[in-house]
Parts: structure tokens; C-alpha cells; sequence
């Protein structure tokens, strides 16, 4: 807030120098206002006069010499401007200001860090997309929760989000589905049964088959159609799945069915449009994508010689439904291993005359479970992999959301059962709810002690002066441009990170600084702080879909 404040300053120099013949309009919007990453650098530091610099052929420290003299005069929000290095100008903020941000936080409660900068775009987020096959696996609850992440971020931040899951009931693997479940039910009924080579091992296909005995005894034993196996297997999984996702809170808009591009005859068509300019062909009995008109190194089968399309053409086809309901901003979060994919699905996209830029594929490392450093394979009730389910069940939704958000997506996710299962400050989601949870009981003990919460125009600001406070002020005041930062960058990691120093930097003012005291002046002006930091916290947490405990 203090950075877009002064940026708006910064644009009021700039046009003054414009009008002024200083310089010429070619620079606007081209230079930044960013915080210095060394102490001593000023609060704020702009490049503008080095952008300038290289636009007008002048001397940067020259032109900086300028900007300082218009900056200066702003006496109500500017303390001192120095100008460092080649050009750099350094700008330091009068305190008062700083103090300001209680007072916007306070005001604004669970709105501070909401924005409109998103404007009402429209934005599609695919992500999970796991076929009905199975429970979640680890990895599909890191996509999740990093989707359901993201989604919350750009709502946040004023874009009109639109939740979406991708699935194909039919298909190869749903055919192995139906194979596994019928032996099972064979098995269950003390008949003999030929399980298929590379059928779903896991004891949630022993739970399906146990139903439909349940359900229909043994009528179904002579039964060679794998469709009732098929479909009361899609039926249960796919409840699986929903409970696990409404567990951690993720609920979809739409489910998108593969099957439905094909009765729709979208597939057809996007084959029909392809070959019509050209950029389809026969060989060897298959049909090919010239994808190398589009780059690629060689062009790809769309359709095998057997008549079966490859994965491509149903997600090009997928991808043009997508830009038909009129979305703005395309998103998918897929998994590391469809990397191959996307460049292809894009080549697809824009052979078809749609502008591919508006899609954007954020791809995620994969997750492995650690204890004490090494990987655990934890034995599992339900499938040959360990399922999202039991892990929420071993340390609880909120601790699952935070780690799978505590890395980037295009990092590898070690997610360390020990530290997870921990109640201690090392635990980094107990650190951060225990900062919540602590600033929450201050305040219940000020009420007890008779020491009132006061608006911030009855404090008296120019008590908080010690170098911890101007600390916590700055990092609140920084939160609303985090906040727009990570949902435009897809990046809910830079929130993790984000709230993890605060915490940090609010037990070391806790522990440095006495909040209720018998100065009931200073007492008064710590506790709308230590508010205004329980806001800010509490706010942190719930973009990302996190609790913030009153107690713990």
C-alpha cells in the first residue's frame, strides 16, 4: 500500500518533468518502485532515472539529481532521497506514514489485501483432473491444493474465477477398472478368477467388489459386460474423490467429461478443421499433426493406426471448448510428467486460430514422503500408493495445505512426516497459527486487565518508534502487493513464505517488547499493532484456504 502510494508520487514527478522539458513521455511506465533488499538502501528504491537515461542519452545521475529535487518537496510522505550508485534514487518514508497502515488495516479488517486488480477476467482453473481409476495419491493433492490455492488468490484479487476438473470415464484404463472389479467380485464369491496382468491392485477394488455382492449377490457371476463392474467402480471412486476433495475444502464448478467431446462430435471436427488447412496428413496408416509448422522438432500422431486418437486430440479438442465459453485466462496445473504434452495441445490451439497465450500451464514437481531425511513408504488400506487421505489423516488438512504450498510448483516436494506431525515451533504451521493464536490471547488479556482496544485516530502512534515496530509495519504494509504478486504469478508459495516471516518477526517483538504494561498510553498504542498484525495474519491464512486458530 505504501509502495502503490509512492509509486503514484513517483508518476506525479515523472509528468512534471514531461511538462517541464526534462525529459520526454517515452519513459512512462517503464521504470519501478521496488524494496531494497540490503538495510541501508532506503525504504523504496526506483530505477527511474536510469530508464531515463538510456531513452534521453543523458547522465542517469544527472537525471536522478532531478527526480530527488521533485520528490523531495513532498515534506507530508517523503522523509529524505538519496541518490546511490549509477542512478539508483533511495527513498526513505516519513514514519508517520508507517504508522498509517494500522489504521488501513483496522479499518479495512478481512478486506485488507483484497484488490481489484484482476478487474472481473474471467479465468478457468483446470487442475486434479485424475481419471476415476483410484483414490488421490499425494501428488494429485499437491495439484489440488495448489489449484485451490491459486483460485482463492485470484479471487482475491478481482477476477471472476471458474473451477474446473477434467476426467475420461471410458478408455483403456476405466476398461481395466471394469476387469479388476469383476474378478474381485468373482473372488469375493469364492469363484475362480483371472485378475488381469496390469489390473488396479489396491484394497479399494476389494471394497467395490464387496459391494456389488452387497447390491446384487451373485447375479451379476455370468456376466461378461465389464459395465456394471465399470460403472459402480467409477460411482464409488469418484465419491472417494470428492469426500478427499471436500475434506480439504475444494469444491468444483464443473466436472468435464472426455467422453462428451466425443458424442458432441467435437473430436471429428477438430481433425475436419485441422485437415482443412492443411496441417493434417495420412502415413502409415495414422493421422498425423504437422506440428512442425508450429516448431516442434516432428510432427505428432493425432490418430494411431488402430483408429484410436492419441491423448493429443481429445485435449486440443477440450482446449477449444475452453476458448468457445469465452474465458479470458486459461490455466492448467498438470503434473511434471505432461510436459511433452502442452507444446503440442498449444500447437493444437493455435492451428485452430486461437490466441495460445491466453493459456498458461504451471507444471509441478512430484511429492515424496520423508522421515529423518529418508523417503517413507507408508503401507497403505486403500492402494498401492499412498493416498491423500491417509495423510490427512495422519496430520490433519490444515498441515497438508501448508506444506504442499511451502515450495514452488517447479520444485521437488519432500514433505517431512516428522516435522509435519510435530506441535513445536519447529513445526512452521504451528509457528504461524501460534503467532495467530497468540496475538488473539493478548488481546483477551488486555480486555481482562481493563486496557481497551482504541480506534487508531485515540492512540498516540509516535510511541511505536522502536526499529521492531517500523519492522512489523513494513511487513504489513507490503502484504496487499504480495498478495497481487503470487495470483498474478500463480505462485501461493511467496503467502507461505510471506506468513512464516511475520510470525517470526512477531515472537521476536513479543519477546523483546512488553505489549500490556502499567503505560496505558503505550499499552493501548502495542495492542491496535498487535491487532492490526492478528488481522493481517488471520487474512494471510484464510486467502490460501488455512485456518487461523483463536486458541491452540
Amino acid at each position: 500500500m505504501i509502495r502503490s502510494q509512492l509509486k503514484t508520487i513517483l508518476d506525479d514527478c515523472f509528468d512534471r518533468g514531461v511538462k517541464a522539458g526534462k525529459w520526454s513521455n517515452n519513459g512512462a511506465g517503464k521504470y519501478t518502485v521496488e524494496v531494497p533488499k540490503r538495510e541501508g538502501q532506503g525504504d523504496f528504491s526506483t530505477n527511474i532515472a536510469m530508464v531515463l537515461a538510456g531513452i534521453e542519452k543523458r547522465s542517469p545521475r544527472e537525471l536522478a539529481a532531478v527526480v530527488s529535487e521533485y520528490l523531495t518537496e513532498d515534506s507530508h510522505f517523503i522523509d529524505s532521497v538519496e541518490i546511490a550508485g549509477p542512478g539508483f534514487v533511495n527513498i526513505y518514508v516519513k514514519l508517520a506514514r508507517w504508522h498509517e497502515v494500522i489504521g488501513a488495516v483496522t479499518n479495512l479488517q478481512d478486506g485488507f489485501g483484497r484488490s481489484q486488480i484482476g478487474q472481473g477476467k474471467r479465468v478457468m482453473v483446470e487442475f486434479v483432473s485424475a481419471n476415476p481409476t483410484g483414490p488421490l495419491s499425494i501428488g494429485h493433492g499437491r495439484q489440488a491444493i495448489l489449484g485451490d490455492s491459486i483460485a482463492r488468490l485470484l479471487e482475491k484479487t478481482g477476477h471472476s474465477v471458474y473451477r474446473e476438473y477434467y476426467y475420461n470415464d471410458a478408455g483403456r484404463q476405466m476398461r481395466v477398472l471394469g476387469e479388476s472389479t469383476r474378478a474381485r467380485y468373482l473372488e469375493e464369491l469364492g469363484l475362480e478368477a483371472e485378475f488381469p496382468e496390469d489390473g488396479y491392485q489396491g484394497e479399494y477394488i476389494k471394497e467395490i467388489a464387496s459391494a456389488l455382492v452387497s447390491e446384487h449377490g451373485d447375479s451379476l457371476k455370468d456376466t461378461t459386460d465389464i459395465t456394471p463392474f465399470k460403472e459402480k467402480a467409477e460411482q464409488l471412486i469418484f465419491e472417494n474423490i470428492s469426500g478427499t476433495l471436500g475434506r480439504m475444502g475444494i469444491v468444483f464448478d464443473n466436472y468435464f467429461n472426455e467422453q462428451s467431446l466425443y458424442a458432441d462430435g467435437h473430436i471429428d471436427s477438430v481433425v475436419a478443421d485441422l485437415r482443412e488447412k492443411g496441417l493434417v496428413y495420412e502415413q502409415d496408416n495414422a493421422t498425423w499433426f504437422k506440428t512442425t509448422v508450429f516448431g516442434q522438432e516432428q510432427d505428432r500422431v493425432i490418430i494411431k493406426s488402430s483408429g484410436e486418437p492419441t491423448y493429443r486430440l481429445p485435449d486440443i479438442a477440450y482446449h477449444r471448448e475452453k476458448f468457445r465459453r469465452n474465458f479470458d485466462w486459461l490455466i492448467d496445473i498438470f503434473g511434471a510428467d505432461h510436459i511433452a504434452t502442452v507444446p503440442d495441445v498449444l500447437a493444437g490451439v493455435k492451428a485452430l486460430g486461437y490466441d495460445e497465450t491466453r493459456v498458461q500451464v504451471l507444471l509441478h514437481q512430484f511429492v515424496t514422503l520423508t522421515r529423518d531425511g529418508k523417503q517413507v513408504k507408508m503401507s497403505t488400506r486403500k492402494a498401492t500408493f499412498v493416498t491423500v487421505d491417509e495423510l490427512l489423516d495422519l496430520v490433519g488438512v490444515d498441515v497438508a495445505r501448508f506444506f504442499f504450498m511451502m515450495r514452488k510448483a517447479d520444485s521437488q516436494l519432500e514433505f517431512d512426516l516428522g516435522l509435519a506431525t510435530q506441535q513445536s515451533q519447529e513445526n512452521p504451521v504451528y509457528y504461524v497459527q501460534y503467532g495467530h493464536a497468540r496475538l488473539c490471547s493478548i488481546l483477551r488479556q488486555a480486555e481482562e486487565k481493563g486496557v481497551s482496544l482504541v480506534p487508531f485516530a485515540d492512540i498516540e502512534p509516535t510511541l511505536l518508534d522502536q526499529p521492531e515496530d517500523l519492522v512489523l509495519l513494513k511487513s504489513m504494509a507490503a502484504f496487499p502487493g504480495m498478495i497481487e504478486g503470487a495470483a498474478l504469478d500463480l505462485a501461493p508459495h511467496r503467502v507461505i513464505f510471506y506468513l512464516i516471516e511475520l510470525a517470526g518477526q512477531f515472537h521476536s517483538y513479543y519477546n523483546k517488547h512488553k505489549v500490556i504494561s502499567e503505560n496505558i498510553p503505550l499499552s493501548q498504542a502495542r495492542l491496535a499493532l498487535v491487532n492490526a498484525l492478528r488481522i493481517v495474519l488471520a487474512n494471510g491464512l484464510k486467502f490460501v484456504g488455512l485456518s487461523a486458530p483463536d486458541k491452540m
